[in-house]
């Protein structure tokens, strides 16, 4: 059935009144391709991340930093824990490992060829503030410290649960033929040799405290190459030797550590030490993920992961790893 003409009035009149129609549904389309425009950037665009990075990804577009440790097996235990955890949230972490003594060390930090290193407190006021005191609490060292690090333009993190302090050990044997368990007994010797590394000699914290707060003026210096202090001891080649209380040696039962009555040794628990504007630029999730590892470090587990790699040969890096999987920080 054919229908009838329509006027040129009634043609003029539906296409006004079809328009606003048309424009509604071009603007619908619109704002979907819009919204499919914008979740496809976050999605897939790499550089939209590094922009806004996720929750779980907070050191993605921060500044590269350089990280040290000294010349030990803790140390490079503690470097690898803290590069892997931070690698996992994102930030780029350069580690330089094995640099050297605290005086060495902290040089390194204070020129800037690193960012940061993990150090031990007591360490941080006897050797490098070089404060001869014997502070009387772990939370007094860490303020001394913290105090003297900002002085310096640096920071610190929170200090571990664990304390790796240094002991003065002798074989277990030697021990018990002298009647030997405090540092003061060494002064029943006529004399004694006490083996270290070379900077032990002129440390408050050391065979200079040593001699100052126990009178040991009968005490022989014997300078020993890190590592093998414990082979110096069986040999008989020193009759004590500088050690730290969480060597994986000691858990063997062949050694007597002596005791500090006296706290020449300080309280050692250890803070990762920065310069203060690289840790401004990375943000507050830098530190909160060093706080999130150092928290789990106890003495057990640090003596543990010291054993894997001092004694069991493990890669510390795989150490590491296989402890913050555990601990699901990786």
């Amino acid at each position: 059935m054919r229908q009838a003409p329509v006027s040129n009035q009634g043609v003029q009149l539906r296409r006004r009144k079809f328009q606003p129609v048309l424009m509604l549904l071009l603007l619908a389309v619109l704002a979907v391709f819009g919204l499919a425009a914008c979740g496809g950037d976050d999605d897939s665009s790499t550089s939209g991340n590094e922009q806004q990075p996720s929750s779980d990804q907070p050191g993605k577009g921060k500044p590269a930093v350089t990280l040290g440790t000294k010349d030990f097996t803790e140390e490079f235990v503690l470097g690898e824990l803290y590069t892997q955890a931070l690698e996992a949230k994102g930030f780029k972490v350069n580690l330089k490992k094995n640099i050297g003594s605290t005086e060495i060390i902290d040089k390194a930090l204070t020129s800037g060829q690193i960012d940061g290193y993990p150090e031990y407190l007591g360490v941080s006021v006897a050797v490098v503030a070089r404060k001869d005191i014997v502070p009387k609490s772990d939370t007094q060292t860490y303020d001394l410290a913290k105090s003297f690090y900002e002085k310096r333009g640096q920071t610190i993190s929170q200090q571990t649960p664990f304390f790796d302090v240094d002991a003065i050990a002798t074989t277990k044997d030697f021990a018990q033929k002298n009647g030997l368990k405090t540092v003061a007994d060494l002064k029943k010797l006529d004399s004694f040799t006490v083996g270290a590394r070379p900077e032990f000699k002129d440390r408050f914290q050391g065979l200079k405290g040593m001699r100052s707060e126990y009178g040991l003026t009968n005490a022989k210096f014997k300078q020993l190459a890190l590592g093998i202090q414990y082979q110096a001891l069986d040999s008989g080649d020193v009759d004590s030797a500088n050690v730290f209380s969480t060597d994986a040696q000691l858990a063997s039962g062949k050694y007597t550590v002596l005791e500090d009555p006296k706290g020449v040794f300080g309280y050692q628990h250890v803070a990762m030490v920065m310069d203060s504007k690289k840790n401004d630029a990375l943000g507050p999730d830098f530190f909160g993920t060093i706080d999130a590892v150092s928290k789990l470090l106890t003495n057990d587990a640090m003596i543990s992961m010291n054993k894997a790699v001092a004694i069991d040969k493990q890669d510390e890096a795989d150490v590491a790893k296989k402890f913050l999987q555990a601990n699901n920080l990786l």
